[in-house]
């Protein structure tokens, strides 16, 4: 990751969607009848089967010293809260259409013994049941640079982003101190740029969200997670909340919302002293959320200046809608329905 400038900090995320062990286990191969297990156990070309009926459960993670120290926070579905978890292995599986599934294995370990408690699976794309996913690579040393990938809100390269004087300009243009209009806060500076290039393939490819979508100009490619915003002029989401944010992989329709599959994504992100609302091609998305999460992305130097000066981040006070909440074919039509009112 590239770099450029700052001041800035939670430290727990909101809850994983992670599958138990159980739920994921071996249909062929050494280990059958097993659940995945961790990287020790993991043997390559087992099959798996999604037990049919199984669903993902949030799992609280508490990073109070950032990702060198993880523990199970209070409010979780999964784990006990207390207990040390790992970032074991990141996992890939194929389809047998060839597609392929990257996912995390996290271990939980009894607070008494520290032993291995429970597994998790943390997948970055849809498991379907009744679908064999071959094991094809384990990769013990990538698991905690994914995870942290998984959290930074993204702009694929071209971006517009709206500055404080009404111009729009390509993030890659961008540069640390342009003004850039914010929704909450007026004009604020730019503290950091970050950039990062990857495989435009699975969970990694971008959502593309077509010109007209979201009554956007042109079309907008984000990373998976970015989370847009939408205020509702009626609640047409009955969530008793005029402002909420929606993360760009639950939009993905196959026809307005679209994975950009192929080839490579310069992917950047933005950071301001805040949690931001920017506005990139007309449409109000996030800045990078800082928290212990996402703040390993950032180059040494400025990670040590944030710890020094410990500033808090205020965010958008906004409601995030959970995934089942929307049905991806309807849910641009609904939020652009709800927004004009």
């Amino acid at each position: 990751m590239t770099t450029h400038d700052s001041q800035i900090l939670p430290s727990a995320a909101p809850g994983l969607p992670v599958y138990d062990a159980r739920d994921f286990r071996v249909a062929m191969g050494v280990n059958i009848g097993d659940p995945i297990g961790d990287a020790s156990e993991l043997v390559l070309d087992d099959v798996y089967h999604l037990t049919p009926g199984a669903r993902p459960r949030p799992i609280a993670i508490s990073m109070e010293q950032g990702l060198e120290r993880l523990t199970v926070a209070p409010g979780t579905e999964i784990g006990q809260p207390g207990a040390r978890l790992f970032l074991d292995c990141l996992a890939t599986l194929m389809a047998p259409d060839g597609t392929t599934v990257e996912a995390l294995v996290l271990v939980v370990l009894d607070s008494r013994t520290q032993y291995i408690a429970q597994v998790c699976l943390m997948p970055f794309a849809t498991l379907l049941p009744r679908t064999d996913y071959a094991l094809v690579s384990v990769d013990r040393d990538s698991a905690q640079d994914r995870f942290v990938e998984q959290a930074c809100a993204s702009f694929a390269r071209g971006t517009k982003i709206t500055l404080g004087t009404g111009e729009q300009r390509a993030i890659e243009l961008l540069q640390p101190g342009d003004k850039v209009l914010t929704r909450g806060n007026g004009v604020q500076p730019i503290r950091w740029i970050g950039q990062r290039t990857v495989r435009a393939q699975g969970a990694r490819a971008p959502v593309v969200i077509r010109a007209g979508a979201l009554n956007n100009l042109d079309a907008l490619s984000l990373s998976p997670n970015h989370r847009v915003f939408i205020y509702q002029r009626e609640d047409r989401l009955r969530t008793g909340r005029r402002e909420v944010m929606v993360r760009a992989e639950l939009l993905v329709n196959g026809t307005t919302v679209v994975r950009g599959e192929g080839g490579f994504v310069d992917y950047f992100q933005l950071l301001f002293d805040n949690h931001e609302i920017v506005y990139a091609e007309g449409i109000a998305t996030e800045s990078l959320p800082l928290d212990a999460a996402t703040r390993p992305a950032l180059p040494k130097e400025l990670r040590e200046r944030i710890g020094r000066e410990g500033v808090p981040r205020r965010g958008p006070r906004a409601f995030e809608l959970p995934e089942g909440v929307l049905d991806g074919r309807t849910a641009t039509d609904v939020l652009r329905a709800a927004s004009a009112g």
